[in-house]
């Protein structure tokens, strides 16, 4: 056990040092979300006199604006750990190593979260100072909500991963564009109810359009859904295992092929 740690702790060590003795990625982690939860907390005051939903439930659009961000930074927390390895060359660096693939990607999982935290925390200050707003203010289910979305990006991430491992650095895009396909589908700023029926039936299938769907009725509702809570769990374990199978998978290929010690940029 102490071995499988102290692997542990030399991925979170090299990519810990790369953050926080990098001012330019940490205002990088934090700009995105803050920029866009600037543009909803502006609209929400411009909407808000002449609108007895916002009025009613005022931050509603930052809310939403900081769980997506949430799923987005989970994600990307993953594919960029695994991106900085391919530009540095360093992958096969690691994987003749003692560390082994679950080792790397409990590695992987615990980086994705600390710069979710730095990256969501940073416009999560920022909303409290202009719109004197705090997600915190949502209470325990916020930690319900951060957990399954987290989780799910993470699946999503390790997939993408795979797919990078398997595709090379040129489907590295995918990184960034991967979530937005489910934007949509996942009901972060409207009900899923108003989508059609086909595409409601793709959106029962995803974790996030029950979190959000669960977001809404604690803030319009103050009421905690627990059936979205749980089909959200279990949703979420399956994209997680699915995630880490497809980079399984990309690995074994990878070391089949003789190519881990050719990729980079």
């Amino acid at each position: 056990a102490r071995a499988w740690l102290r692997r542990i702790r030399g991925i979170l060590r090299r990519h810990g040092y790369l953050i926080v003795r990098s001012p330019t990625r940490i205002i990088s982690m934090m700009y995105y979300p803050t920029v866009t939860m600037v543009v909803w907390g502006f609209v929400t005051l411009y909407l808000a006199p002449t609108n007895n939903f916002l009025r009613d439930a005022p931050g509603y659009f930052i809310g939403a604006v900081l769980l997506w961000d949430l799923l987005f930074r989970g994600q990307l927390g993953v594919s960029l750990t695994f991106i900085e390895e391919f530009y540095a060359r360093n992958l096969g660096n690691l994987f003749v190593s003692p560390l082994t693939l679950p080792e790397y990607i409990a590695g992987q999982l615990t980086i994705s979260l600390f710069r979710t935290l730095i990256g969501v925390g940073g416009a999560c200050l920022f909303a409290f100072l202009a719109f004197h707003y705090s997600i915190f203010s949502i209470g325990l289910p916020l930690a319900a909500f951060f957990a399954n979305l987290v989780v799910f990006g993470w699946g999503i991430g390790l997939a993408m991963s795979g797919m990078i491992l398997r595709l090379g650095l040129g489907a590295e895009e995918l990184a960034w564009a991967a979530v937005f396909i489910l934007a949509p589908i996942s009901g972060v700023y409207y009900p899923i109810g108003v989508l059609p029926a086909w595409m409601q039936a793709i959106a029962s299938a995803i974790p996030s359009a029950h979190v959000f769907e669960g977001m809404r009725s604690v803030l319009i509702e103050g009421i905690f859904r627990w059936d979205q809570f749980w089909i959200a769990c279990a949703l979420d374990a399956l994209y997680l295992a699915l995630g880490a199978t497809v980079f399984a998978w990309a690995m074994h290929d990878a070391r089949n092929r003789g190519t881990l010690l050719q990729m980079g940029e």
